[in-house]
């Protein structure tokens, strides 16, 4: 019952991702008139069915990384987890107000990658794209390991690989556009600096709250 506590309770906070992900879903569209945030950059990357790979990686690397916080790391794992729904929160009322979407290439070849492909354009409509998603949380990834106890260099070097190229891929897949990645980088690393400056209070009130209800308990 302890390890059940311990453990396995603070993991299903986890399920908070896919509940939010239902306004996502709901707000894929472009009913409301949505606009292109292309710049030259985005003109001369070129499409890379390669980088489909990464892209659907995501979405095991941030489960993985989370669940490791949790077991390991629990104060950067509620700081990320945080950050990461807050976040989607952001995103969503952006999505909203101001949708935007990105032109897909057409996609003629054949082969295993160019199926992923259009099973990644199958499944998500080419709008939510600013600021990205992918991109947020990939950040987020990258800094909460810079300020956790887990830290190595080489922890450092392969997440951050596999978070820049997940975020690479947004780009080459032609999901998103330079802007969307750059807002979505800044909006991750605002909220996690703003919970990491918060957190004392948070803290704090917290324990009031704790000692409150257990001196309530053993009166």
């Amino acid at each position: 019952m302890r390890y059940i506590k311990q453990h396995f309770l603070p993991l299903c906070l986890l399920l908070s991702i896919p509940l939010l992900n239902l306004i996502y879903e709901a707000l894929n569209h472009g009913e409301r008139g949505a606009q292109q945030l292309i710049t030259t950059i985005d003109h001369n990357i070129p499409f890379l069915e390669i980088f489909v790979l990464p892209y659907l990686l995501w979405y095991a690397f941030i489960f993985v990384m989370l669940v490791i916080f949790c077991l390991f790391d629990r104060r950067i794992y509620y700081r990320t987890l945080l950050s990461f729904t807050t976040g989607m929160l952001v995103c969503y009322t952006v999505y909203f107000f101001f949708q935007t979407t990105v032109p897909r290439p057409e996609v003629i070849n054949e082969g295993i990658l160019t199926s992923l492909v259009l099973y990644v354009y199958g499944a998500d409509q080419p709008f939510n794209c600013f600021p990205s998603i992918h991109v947020l949380s990939s950040y987020l990834m990258i800094t909460a390991i810079r300020h956790s106890k887990l830290w190595t260099l080489k922890r450092e070097i392969i997440i951050s690989l596999i978070s820049y190229s997940i975020i690479l891929s947004t780009l080459f897949v032609k999901q998103h556009v330079v802007l969307d990645v750059v807002a979505g980088v800044l909006l991750g690393n605002l909220l996690f600096k703003l919970f990491y400056y918060l957190e004392p209070a948070m803290g704090t009130a917290f324990l009031k709250r704790f000692s409150k209800r257990k001196k309530a308990t053993e009166s």
